[in-house]
């Protein structure tokens, strides 16, 4: 075979190659490059989230979002080290956090995506089924240490709580404890599940919880804060016309820097559609 002849047969291979390169390049610039979102923070918030985030990405399917519990505290910390996108939370931004953010030259973006009715939560067979904030704030002080000072059983109290990197934990101390320290019998729970299943489990215990979180397994108490003259049930309803007097905001927080990169998302969260979610959750709507 001559050199001339080799060389013809080498070009039609030659252009098989260069189309089938070609023909790669435009199959990967046609792929959407993925958008990566991460939430951080409230346990309360993080069902919400959660399902925000499965309901997004089926509406997005460039979008990968990922939601992690762990605290207000933690996500808000995650925040100020850049770990997260978007910092779940159940309370405000604290005095010293605001300095850290403010050191860092960093502008949040604190939009409220719901409100919650904070539970106080009893086992089912507790017969108390009402207390006042002042006998709430005993309870977690640990002035009051049995449930026959409270019109209940001759029944030694077991006081659960969030740990203090969470946002209930913060919010239940300055509004129901008139910012008083926990009583160092008070036990700590990693998370508010943990707290719904050690309630349901003893007897003489008691707990706080987000309103998503109310399960058949512990009941539900009336609070009062006029003294006793009148108690209110945790509900939507009540928590929505302000009757309920433990309600609160829940937060998304994020960087300015970043608002490109998550508005898709939190516009979703503020949208009909995901006000509806917040509904369908067990928390309040915007509206």
């Amino acid at each position: 075979m001559n050199k001339k002849m080799i060389s013809l047969l080498l070009i039609p291979v030659l252009g098989l190659m260069s189309c089938g390169n070609d023909k790669k390049e435009t199959s990967d610039t046609k792929q959407p490059q993925k958008t990566v979102i991460t939430l951080k923070g409230s346990d309360t918030v993080l069902p919400l989230g959660q399902k925000e985030a499965e309901d997004f990405m089926k509406k997005d399917t460039t979008a990968s979002v990922t939601v992690v519990g762990g605290g207000s505290g933690v996500g808000i910390t995650a925040l100020v080290d850049g770990t997260t996108d978007i910092a779940m939370a159940s309370r405000d931004l604290k005095t010293e956090e605001k300095l850290k953010f403010t050191e860092q030259k960093k502008d949040i973006q604190q939009i409220t995506i719901a409100f919650d009715a904070l539970s106080v939560v009893v086992n089912p067979e507790n017969k108390v089924s009402q207390l006042t904030r002042e006998q709430l704030e005993k309870i977690y002080t640990g002035e009051i240490t049995n449930w026959k000072e409270v019109g209940g059983a001759n029944e030694k109290i077991v006081a659960y709580s969030r740990e203090s990197s969470s946002g209930t934990f913060e919010f239940f101390k300055e509004h129901v404890m008139n910012k008083k320290n926990y009583a160092t019998t008070v036990l700590s729970m990693p998370a508010t599940g943990a707290i719904v299943q050690s309630v349901s489990q003893t007897k003489g215990a008691i707990g706080y919880i987000g309103l998503a979180y109310e399960t058949k397994e512990v009941k539900s108490i009336a609070v009062s804060y006029d003294q006793g003259k009148t108690y209110v049930a945790p509900s939507v309803a009540a928590a929505k016309d302000k009757t309920y007097p433990i309600s609160r905001p829940l937060y998304y927080m994020y960087d300015k820097v970043n608002e490109a990169k998550v508005k898709t998302f939190v516009d979703y969260a503020l949208s009909d559609e995901g006000q509806k979610v917040v509904s369908e959750i067990g928390y309040v709507p915007l509206k």
